[in-house]
């Protein structure tokens, strides 16, 4: 079996048109930011495995992740800024 590597570019080409790829839309996520799976978990208080495991094709992220995500893709700033008034008040 070939290793995997979590880090390799993913082909978009290779999928049919119209289809839905999670693995692809939480890595252009989080390269969007540049930072690295740990970094990206750290920054934005996700579990570092389980972005590991998704990155990796082994398992789907729910659909309150995505959410999530698709709002760090929108407005990261609003986030950081959200994660850190809660912070604050805690």
């Amino acid at each position: 079996m070939a290793p995997i590597h979590p880090d390799r570019p993913i082909d978009e080409t290779a999928r049919p048109e119209g289809s839905f790829c999670a693995r692809a839309m939480v890595q252009r996520v989080r390269w969007g930011t540049g930072l690295t799976q740990d970094a990206f978990a750290r920054t934005f208080h996700l579990d570092a495995d389980a972005l590991c495991e998704i990155e990796a094709g082994r398992t789907l992220p729910d659909a309150a992740l995505l959410a999530y995500l698709q709002v760090i893709e929108w407005r990261p700033e609003a986030v950081l800024d959200a994660l850190e008034q809660g912070n604050r008040t805690i």
